[in-house]
């Protein structure tokens, strides 16, 4: 597929009521979907998905914090600061915990995952991309609120392995 078969592609989608398309033939794997599904979009568009995976790093302790941030979801009790691995932005962007408004998060405080799940979505020029884990464990603390900006290597989850 060729940028000019793309680009019209994109225009028809847009024009249509579909929420999200896919397509996969060969070596080509698409996936568009309408902004109008996203918290605080301002206008309808289509953006292509681009997977990406987060820059990881040990913690020493448990107190990270990130200015912008006003409210944050955390468990009760951290018991092992020392192993907790930061998850971080892997660009500038707008962090959605869910991938629509009505719909739940992809994951909360106390959730275990496993490398390779999706934990949040950061839209950056139209292009929603998926984040996610390299790393199992459990959710110990979300860093970022809802539908914030985010700065490029910022702490969006703190994980327990």
């Amino acid at each position: 597929m060729n940028f000019k078969e793309l680009t019209e592609l994109i225009k028809l989608i847009d024009k249509s009521d579909l929420a999200e398309f896919k397509y996969k033939a060969d070596n080509v794997d698409i996936q568009i979907r309408h902004n109008k599904y996203y918290k605080n979009a301002t206008q309808i568009s289509s953006g292509v998905q681009m997977m990406a995976a987060p820059a990881v790093q040990t913690v020493q302790s448990p107190s990270v914090s990130t200015p912008a941030v006003e409210k944050t979801e955390s468990a009760p009790k951290v018991e092992s600061a020392s192993k907790l691995v930061e998850v971080k932005s892997p660009m500038v962007g707008t962090f959605y915990r869910s991938p629509g408004p009505d719909k739940a998060n992809f994951v909360s405080v106390g959730d275990s995952i496993s490398a390779g799940s999706v934990l949040c979505i950061i839209e950056a020029m139209k292009l929603f991309n998926e984040i996610e884990s390299e790393v199992s464990g459990k959710i110990v603390k979300v860093m970022v609120e809802d539908a914030t900006p985010v700065e490029y290597d910022q702490v969006l989850f703190l994980v327990e392995p």
